[in-house]
């Protein structure tokens, strides 16, 4: 494995029709989050593998919760459901509106981290797509080695996750 890099980014993709809301509300609510909330907006995502982060994936390292109750971000710029978007061609993908209307909102981990322990909003990364039936969650800094940052940083996409729980 290489080291992780000094200052590692994270990434979101929302559609664009979703930023008002965003600044609205002053933050980006998980699918369980906004599902409770009945907040109406531009779905990008498949929704069997929203259900499965729902209602059968647990964030380990914070038994008891589900990683859809966590907002999605990457470790790389170009995630796989960019791809998936690009190319349009899955049955179970009900959007069907191509990347042009999708918007990437970039932030410094660190500072992320850093500001979700000062307002003790449980967060935690994943060693791989946070979707995967085996991925093993972390929710501490030190564990950044057990990314595959050679892989992250591969201008193939990415499956690497990192998640932060609103509350």
């Amino acid at each position: 494995m290489t080291a992780p890099p000094r200052l590692p980014k994270i990434y979101h993709i929302t559609h664009m029709d979703n930023l008002a809301q965003i600044i609205h509300y002053g933050s980006i609510y998980s699918d369980a989050r906004r599902l409770a909330a009945g907040l109406d907006c531009n779905i990008i995502g498949m929704s069997a593998i929203k259900a499965r982060r729902l209602e059968e994936l647990e964030v380990t390292c914070h038994a008891g919760t589900m990683v859809g109750e966590y907002v999605p971000f990457y470790f790389c710029p170009r995630s796989i459901m960019l791809y998936i978007l690009c190319k349009g061609n899955l049955p179970e993908l009900t959007y069907r509106s191509g990347q042009r209307p999708i918007v990437h909102l970039q932030a410094d981990f660190h500072a992320t981290v850093e500001w979700a322990n000062r307002h003790n909003v449980r967060w935690a990364f994943s060693d791989r797509n946070a979707g995967a039936y085996f991925a093993d969650f972390f929710n501490n800094v030190d564990n950044l080695d057990k990314v595959n940052w050679e892989a992250v940083e591969c201008d193939r996409g990415s499956f690497y996750h990192g998640i932060c729980r609103c509350q």
